[in-house]
């Protein structure tokens, strides 16, 4: 579906929501309805016709046009060469990661040491590689979805285990908000798949705050970074403690 018939199927959607009507959005901007109907029908709307039809329905024009951006179709991750170049350059990466949150230029540039001009090449080249659409005025628009994942292993990843982790834990997870749980189980393979399904779930609700909380000033929000590890697992001393098997030799390796 292109951006403009997502547009004005998120604007049916929130007429419908506030109880507008084809005739009584007509009467409110001065149109028949017929040409009102027409003009859906058509997908036929300049950019100032969609702001009258919001003013006049009650409708805010900014919340209209970010749920289109949020329901156009992105992928949920960059490929491997898109990674790769991330890594490549921390100022990239760094850059990356602010757009992930939603950061506005002036709040990158208020927060970091970096040069506007710095900025602005560093937004250049993330929307080369894809990650983001830039825009007039150095806004931009995310081109991935709000499912986004790095990839499995792959060089973000394997850049945040060699140079981020010690850091992450070396904190005391003990201020407001923040949680740290390690909880060992012996499960079979269907009640492990069915937490995995539940932490999937617990992504998809961290992305949904995430995106809620957009609305809010920069002032009323903080970084948060969650964290989740399940897997078949061994501490490797204990391990080696492991008596052999009868017709085994040596410890047992996971």
């Amino acid at each position: 579906m292109s951006s403009p018939e997502m547009l004005l199927q998120v604007l049916r959607s929130q007429l419908r929501a506030a109880g507008m009507t084809y005739k009584l959005l007509a009467e409110r901007i001065a149109m028949s309805e017929s040409s009102v109907k027409r003009m859906f029908g058509q997908q036929d709307m300049t950019l100032s016709r969609l702001a009258q039809i919001c003013k006049a329905a009650g409708i805010a024009l900014e919340d209209v046009l970010r749920a289109a951006a949020d329901a156009t179709p992105h992928a949920d991750a960059l490929t491997l060469p898109q990674e790769k170049s991330l890594v490549a350059k921390p100022h990239l990466l760094l850059m990356a990661i602010c757009c992930l949150g939603h950061w506005s230029l002036e709040q990158v540039l208020e927060t970091y040491s970096l040069s506007e001009p710095e900025a602005i090449l560093l937004l250049t080249e993330l929307d080369r590689l894809g990650l983001i659409e830039l825009k007039p005025l150095n806004r931009y628009s995310l081109r991935v979805s709000n499912a986004f994942r790095w990839l499995a292993d792959g060089p973000v990843q394997q850049f945040f285990r060699q140079h981020v982790v010690s850091d992450y834990f070396g904190g005391d997870f003990d201020g407001a908000g923040e949680a740290l749980l390690f909880l060992p189980a012996r499960l079979s393979q269907p009640s492990a798949r069915e937490l995995v399904a539940k932490i999937q779930q617990l992504a998809a609700e961290l992305a949904r705050l995430h995106q809620n909380d957009r609305r809010l000033a920069p002032a009323e929000r903080d970084g948060f970074s969650l964290l989740v590890g399940f897997r078949s697992w061994e501490f490797a001393a204990f391990t080696a403690l492991r008596r052999a098997p009868p017709h085994q030799i040596g410890p047992r390796n996971k």
